[in-house]
């Protein structure tokens, strides 16, 4: 069994003048590999390659992480009806709990209660941490330690590479799940991100819809960078090695713009292979990863798009490489990693497939991209969703 320093922690937090965290339980089984793959009880292989690369990182994070000392997002808790004294730095919550405020939180009352923005810390690694998928051999890398929904993340990934959009409507759309003509309401977890004037109200483009402004999928559409500058360079030099996208442009951040790009950088090589094949092999570079909500939803995304461009190309989507610098954990999700850690995967051959209809990039739909052999259903009773506070 592994355990994680909870003392070494809270310590820490109350150096830095805020209330210590607890935690459900703090040991969890060391995480077992052999063969890229994790071993269950007999030494066989269990789960899928994601799965061994999931508890294995989360396993390190818990116990080399460092923790930040200035975060920069903030929880926000909401307890309707409490009541606050600024003097004492006590809220009261209507049934008369008393929760006190730390130095560093701040308090704002509202017409039906109060909101404690609590600062979001994490514990992260920076270096050494990589994973490769041979997508080639059905390899992907989806988990079964929690269900993991796929069709939003895989329409963001068009809406950002194919639409080349930052029109939070347009994402709706992909998602089937527009309301914007009735209510004007964005209904993607990209609202928290949407560019707002100074009475909160969004900031609209020509066609009178919110946008996350100057990132994302405005920076791919200002360069075209996924379409000219890996596809069609592709075409033109398939042994090129400037195959390249980046999303991190400092000229388009000093406009207004949502969150700046985690996953950020992507590198293409073609590779013919001794048995006669072609494989497009690619490198996604991640500056920061949340890895507990979406260390394995960015990596799905990517693989996804590796996948689509191949079948532009008509080459077989090779080797994935995920590159995470920074990869962390946030305190409120320690809870639900030692968790993950101590559930048994379920073994399955999970993969991302495509429409075999479809030969073109701008062709394919969300639905046109299947997982396949993913026991949804089971995992959902077995290895059950957790909720993920977002630090705002």
């Amino acid at each position: 069994m592994s355990k994680f320093d909870l003392n070494r922690f809270n310590l820490e937090k109350i150096r830095l003048g805020e209330q210590p965290i607890s935690l459900k339980r703090t040991t969890y089984k060391k995480p077992k590999v052999k063969d890229g793959m994790l071993v269950g009880k007999d030494g066989s292989p269990i789960g899928t390659k994601g799965d061994m690369y999931a508890k294995v990182i989360m396993d390190r994070i818990l116990q080399e992480g460092a923790l930040d000392h200035d975060p920069r997002p903030h929880y926000e808790d909401f307890y309707a009806g409490a009541t606050y004294d600024d003097e004492k730095r006590l809220v009261t919550t209507k049934d008369g709990k008393t929760i006190p405020v730390g130095e560093r939180e701040e308090v704002k009352i509202k017409n039906n209660g109060v909101e404690i923005w609590v600062p979001a810390h994490t514990i992260s690694v920076n270096q050494g941490i990589e994973c490769t998928y041979d997508l080639a051999k059905g390899e992907s890398p989806m988990i079964t330690l929690r269900p993991i929904a796929t069709k939003a993340s895989i329409a963001e990934i068009l809406w950002i590479y194919q639409k080349e959009s930052n029109d939070l409507v347009l994402f709706d759309e992909l998602l089937g799940r527009c309301t914007w003509d009735e209510d004007h309401k964005v209904n993607n977890w990209w609202n928290d991100w949407a560019l707002r004037d100074e009475k909160g109200e969004y900031v609209l483009n020509k066609e009178g819809h919110p946008t996350i402004g100057a990132c994302y999928g405005e920076t791919v559409n200002r360069r075209h960078m996924l379409k000219s500058q890996v596809i069609e360079a592709i075409k033109n030099n398939p042994d090129g090695r400037r195959n390249i996208t980046c999303l991190w442009q400092q000229d388009d951040f000093k406009e207004p713009h949502g969150l700046k790009p985690c996953a950020f950088l992507t590198i293409w090589n073609v590779r013919h292979e001794w048995d006669g094949k072609d494989y497009l092999d690619m490198t996604m570079v991640q500056r920061s990863s949340d890895f507990a909500t979406a260390g394995c939803i960015n990596q799905v995304q990517y693989a996804t798009l590796q996948k689509l461009v191949a079948k532009e190309l008509g080459l077989e989507a090779g080797t994935f490489t995920w590159r995470p610098v920074n990869v962390q954990l946030y305190d409120r999700h320690i809870d639900q990693a030692i968790e993950m850690l101590n559930r048994e995967p379920i073994t399955c051959k999970a993969q991302i497939t495509l429409n075999k209809e479809k030969e073109h990039f701008d062709d394919f739909t969300p639905d046109d991209i299947k997982i396949t052999d993913y026991p949804r259903e089971l995992i959902k009773t077995k290895n059950p969703q957790f909720k993920f506070p977002l630090g705002i």
